[in-house]
């Protein structure tokens, strides 16, 4: 099978298409044939190198496909099953795993960066990694869907606890966990504000449902959101840039707030004065990844047809260069496909 691999940290020249033999599947196992898999800014990070990552490795956290093989175990799924795959592993046997807490599991990884990922022709895996696509989902948007679903409803619902008419503010629309947010947010009936770069932008996220769009090039951030809460500030904000936002996420932040993280894109130097965090009772909340079922609940609010997938674009495996150099750059509106060959 062909598969996309690194065997040294750097530059999109070090991504490769190696030829590797399919692989053989245990009794608890299906072997799924790929048909599509999906970008994240988590591709950029690995290729680049942190500690952790084994060498060769095979890219990608998400990706969806068909079963060919199941394992003699395997129960509720059948060779032709339509599936995605759910990109957080756990040991499913500590105690943050017997809580339904796997996303805190003493031995969690993520597919695509401390084992192999799903941008290749064949996985196998796990059936409890494994969800039936729903009926109306295709293959690109299923791809699209896993990591940064489960990722944005574990940060709004779970972590931050979002209410009814709550003011939720979200930096960058385009972006992947952006695009989900804002749907996430509208879904739970809040008061979406959210930034872009251009009107094209502007437009994407106006059609996702925000109720206030403010280009962070030409507006004072704080200065906007004072005069769109009367002063009060807002109830959320969802950060997964870093210290070039965070100074501003905390100035903004009302009574009672919640900034809740998932990255550091920019750097992970920040700092704050403690004093309005404890006179204004506010929190500030690390979220990563989700638990398994912040995916199905996901997959609900999308059977509901009240969030989706943003597919932006879609390229071949031979141009997986091309896809990394169009992310890195920050071109994409929504989610880069990858169809598998």
């Amino acid at each position: 099978m062909k598969a996309v691999r690194i065997h040294q940290h750097g530059s999109k020249d070090v991504l490769q298409i190696d030829d590797l033999a399919i692989p053989k599947i245990s009794k608890s196992q299906c072997l799924v044939n790929v048909k599509a898999a999906a970008l994240n800014h988590l591709d950029i990070w690995v290729r680049k190198g942190f500690p952790g990552i084994p060498l060769p490795l095979i890219m990608g956290s998400d990706g969806a496909g068909i079963i060919v093989e199941i394992g003699d175990e395997v129960e509720n799924f059948s060779i032709g099953d339509r599936v995605l795959v759910q990109p957080l592993t756990y040991c499913d046997k500590c105690k943050w795993c017997n809580r339904n807490m796997e996303n805190y599991c003493d031995n969690w990884g993520i597919l695509g960066e401390n084992q192999n990922g799903l941008q290749c022709e064949y996985i196998a895996i796990d059936t409890k990694y494994l969800r039936k696509i729903p009926e109306k989902m295709t293959f690109e948007q299923s791809a699209a869907f896993p990591l940064v679903a489960e990722t944005t409803y574990t940060m709004l619902v779970d972590r931050a606890n979002i209410q009814n008419s709550e003011t939720v503010f979200i930096w960058g629309a385009s972006s992947g966990v952006g695009s989900m947010a804002i749907q996430i947010a509208k879904a739970y009936n809040c008061k979406v504000i959210t930034t872009v770069g251009d009107s094209q932008n502007k437009n994407f996220a106006e059609q996702l449902g925000a109720d206030f769009v403010l280009n962070y090039k030409t507006i004072n951030i704080s200065k906007a959101i004072n005069d769109i809460t009367n002063s009060n500030g807002v109830d959320v904000v969802v950060e997964h840039v870093g210290a070039e936002t965070w100074k501003t996420s905390m100035r903004i932040l009302g009574k009672g707030g919640r900034v809740v993280t998932c990255g550091a894109t920019t750097g992970s130097g920040v700092r704050f004065d403690l004093r309005h965090l404890f006179y204004k009772q506010q929190s500030i909340l690390g979220s990563t990844m989700g638990n398994a079922q912040s995916l199905d609940k996901a997959l609900d609010l999308f059977k509901k047809g009240k969030i989706k997938p943003v597919v932006d674009k879609q390229l071949n495996m031979s141009e997986i260069q091309a896809a990394h150099e169009y992310l890195e750059n920050g071109h994409q509106i929504g989610k880069i496909i990858i169809n598998i060959e």
